[in-house]
């Protein structure tokens, strides 16, 4: 296969039909930003937003903001908007906490629906957060157990027995980017009786998702991402309309009651997707995001994949081409078709290795033990990006400058 040089990968950009959208975020022109998968980058509406809300309505209006302002309703004002990136109707989306959090609240309320099971599927290859949370539901009920793809059992389809109440996956893989078949396996939960909880932290503002096509349950996602909502910006839950009148989470907090200034003593959850709230909110990050998501206006998600698919093909072409024999072997799946947003590479010195990228401005993290993580962001990404990473990945591995003791250093978050 004969790789495009620079002028055919400048000409991909100069028929990008997203470029356009790339003047929304702020950007160092030194840097190529590939983390996008671990911290999405800030627009300019994202921080007038914070700034007025702090300036002008904390600042300014203060308490009168609750209503004035509309702080009290932006968590169902967003998740309406976060609802129409992941294929949901109104009504069943609520941005609210964190995705930990989340995960506890949909857990319990998945086994709450199904009286009489006890068991919680997951996959052990789970970003962590997810099974420690698993692990914290079960210890609260009696009986209850969680059983892991790939240690209890080969695959989640193999361990759909009569006594599993709830799955929990993830739609995107956090280390490997493999893309599961969402519409296919919550079908298959189905069939089993079960409940589909869908994780989407690496696919919500990555891809086209359809939940309510799908016909999932519950589904939870974080907004710092891809939806480039800041460092701790809330999460947001999915719960379909069929179970938002007996559904019932744990966290029984005053936001989520029916009438929460009643101040009553006894609690009773709001009829519709506000019952998943805990505790009151945090608004300026819910302002930040509300800005971050404005970039979303008129954007076409099939266009998005399309692109996305683009960049990380073109990445894996041109970096097994020119970074061979130099100890690198993909680690995620090679289709695009079965990939989310993300490539990654294994390598025996990853940390070093990327310490070393990082330094000449190519952001990409670090997963342990081995794996080199590179995202690929639609909405501010470029073709020229992707071939500027590859040559400075290329000079480090051919230099050895990854063997710089200081690259060997290990900071406290990867």
């Amino acid at each position: 296969m004969t790789l495009p040089d620079r002028a055919a990968i400048e000409t991909m950009d100069a028929q990008d039909p997203l470029r356009a959208l790339r003047d929304a975020f702020i950007l160092s022109p030194d840097e190529v930003y590939l983390d996008g998968n671990s911290l999405g980058v800030p627009t300019h509406a994202a921080q007038e937003e914070l700034m007025r809300a702090a300036r002008d309505e904390w600042g300014g209006e203060l308490i009168r903001s609750w209503n004035t302002a509309g702080w009290f309703d932006l968590p169902v004002e967003l998740g309406d908007r976060i609802g129409t990136l992941i294929g949901a109707a109104p009504g069943q989306v609520v941005v609210a906490d964190t995705t930990s959090v989340n995960v506890y609240k949909v857990l319990h309320s998945a086994m709450g629906l199904r009286p009489g099971r006890n068991v919680i599927v997951a996959e052990s290859g789970s970003f962590p957060t997810d099974l420690y949370i698993a692990e914290g539901v079960v210890s609260t009920l009696p009986g209850a157990q969680l059983r892991l793809e790939g240690v209890d059992g080969p695959t989640i389809e193999d361990m759909l027995t009569p006594d599993v109440a709830a799955v929990l996956v993830n739609h995107v893989n956090y280390k490997t980017g493999e893309l599961r078949d969402m519409a296919a396996l919550t079908a298959r939960i189905h069939e089993a009786g079960a409940i589909a909880v869908w994780d989407l932290c690496h696919s919500a503002g990555a891809l086209p998702v359809e939940l309510d096509a799908a016909g999932v349950d519950f589904a939870v996602g974080c907004t710092y991402k891809y939806l480039n909502g800041g460092p701790g910006s809330p999460a947001f839950v999915y719960a379909a309309h069929r179970h938002l009148g007996q559904a019932r989470q744990p966290l029984s907090g005053w936001w989520g009651h029916a009438r929460p200034f009643a101040f009553e003593t006894g609690y009773e959850g709001d009829g519709g997707i506000r019952r998943f709230q805990c505790g009151t909110q945090p608004i300026l990050s819910m302002r930040a995001l509300k800005g971050a998501l404005a970039v979303w206006d008129g954007v076409d998600m099939g266009e998005l994949r399309a692109k996305s698919v683009a960049l990380a093909d073109l990445f894996i072409q041109l970096v097994e081409a020119r970074c061979a024999g130099f100890g690198l072997a993909l680690e995620s799946p090679r289709e695009g078709a079965r990939r989310g947003s993300q490539v990654s590479f294994r390598h025996d010195h990853a940390w070093q290795v990327m310490q070393a990228l990082i330094s000449r401005g190519v952001i990409g993290d670090f997963r342990a033990p081995s794996t080199l993580r590179f995202g690929f962001t639609p909405l501010y990404l470029r073709y020229v990006d992707v071939l500027r990473a590859v040559e400075v990945l290329e000079e480090v591995l051919k230099s050895e400058s990854w063997k710089d003791p200081r690259f060997a250093v290990q900071a406290a978050v990867t």
